[in-house]
């Protein structure tokens, strides 16, 4: 171990107050501890700054080593780490249980015999768009964990029982003590017989085989709210896995992929229409059908009208998924130029060209009114 100053080592000022100290070693300890840092010093530097913070956050200590300096190690005191086992196999030499209390707070271990939840699960569920504006009530199967019907979740056989394990007295945790210069350490591990259960089983279910849950494929109906979009999710409260030790069962999570529309598109709870329209139609106006999700609604296309302008059909949207009103349907109209003419309608585009032009004044007859005159006179 190295002789550097204590202070110097977590890099505090010599009249550092308590949670200044413990602070700097958070930082290092951080930085340094060999379950983050692979580096071959680390553990060499994790154990020099744990020294330093167990000598200056202990105020006796800290006054012995203000006023006499590092002990020699040979003589008791407080340096070396003589007994400890390094870091080896996740034992940290007795300092596991030091940076445990560091960073949580002194905390007990959790009980591994205490109920849990268990976990959460996912499903990603295709749907067309009607479906997702709509809603719909369907099935699906998931695979999951259940809770073994033979021997109802004890995982032994029937007609026999878990026993308790007697080397944990069916705490999960084995303790095993150690004396270092810091005093008496007590490091907790997990039962290896057990393996935290703090059960034996001898005779163990056919079914599980003694875990006390089988794989099963579930069906679970789902209701589709109506407005769901694309890439919401809907909570099935307790169809996750079951719980553990009597612990709740964990949540189910429904995630939607919404299909894309051969025609609508959808913005928010709007619906988005594209309606292609020949010049006439626009130049002249007409009356047309609209497609909507409830149904054809008549559309009237003012004379004159822009390719790009947009007509807005109240409430035809979709529902709002939490219930705050209705999107509404906006259809933009889009001028198709033909492509391919025929010599006859060759022939009215010419006649249309002579008569083009914009009226000078409001009373002016307009260029729509020549063009119904030239092209679309009566017989």
């Amino acid at each position: 171990m190295s002789k550097r100053d204590y202070y110097e080592i977590l890099g505090v000022s010599k009249d550092a107050s308590k949670d200044e100290i413990k602070k700097a070693f958070r930082k290092l300890a951080r930085k340094y501890h060999p379950d983050v840092n692979k580096d071959a010093d680390a553990p060499e530097k994790f154990k020099e700054a744990t020294k330093a913070y167990e000598t200056l956050s202990d105020p006796q200590k800290r006054a012995q080593y203000d006023q006499f300096g590092e002990a020699d190690p040979n003589q008791g005191g407080f340096g070396g780490f003589g007994g400890g086992q390094g870091f080896s196999g996740g034992d940290f030499g007795g300092f596991g249980d030091i940076f445990d209390q560091i960073f949580n707070g002194g905390a007990r271990r959790r009980d591994p015999n205490a109920p849990r939840q268990g976990s959460d699960l996912q499903y990603e569920m295709s749907i067309t768009f009607e479906e997702a504006a709509f809603g719909k009530t369907t099935d699906i199967r998931i695979p999951k964990e259940e809770t073994c019907s033979t021997c109802h979740g004890t995982g032994a056989k029937a007609g026999s029982k878990p026993e308790q394990c007697s080397h944990c007295h069916g705490t999960g945790q084995l303790n095993q003590e150690q004396n270092t210069p810091f005093g008496r350490i007590v490091n907790r591990r997990v039962c290896q017989y057990c393996h935290g259960t703090g059960k034996i089983i001898k005779n163990p279910c056919s079914t599980c085989a003694g875990t006390g849950k089988m794989k099963v494929n579930k069906k679970i109906e789902v209701k589709i709210p109506a407005g769901i979009d694309d890439g919401q999710q809907i909570r099935l409260s307790g169809q996750g896995e079951p719980g553990v030790n009597g612990g709740p069962s964990g949540d189910l999570y429904i995630v939607f992929s919404v299909k894309p529309h051969k025609y609508y598109q959808r913005n928010g709870d709007d619906v988005l229409l594209e309606v292609p329209l020949n010049f006439a139609q626009v130049a002249l106006g007409d009356e047309i059908e609209v497609p909507t999700l409830y149904g054809k609604v008549k559309l009237r296309i003012p004379a004159g009208t822009q390719t790009g302008t947009k007509f807005r059909l109240r409430d035809k949207g979709i529902k709002n998924v939490r219930g705050y009103g209705q999107g509404d349907e906006h259809v933009t109209v889009k001028v198709v130029t033909p492509k391919h003419l025929s010599e006859e309608e060759k022939t009215l585009f010419k006649k249309l060209a002579e008569v083009g032009g914009s009226p000078v004044s409001e009373g002016d007859e307009s260029f729509f009114d020549k063009m119904k005159k030239k092209v679309f006179k009566a017989d």
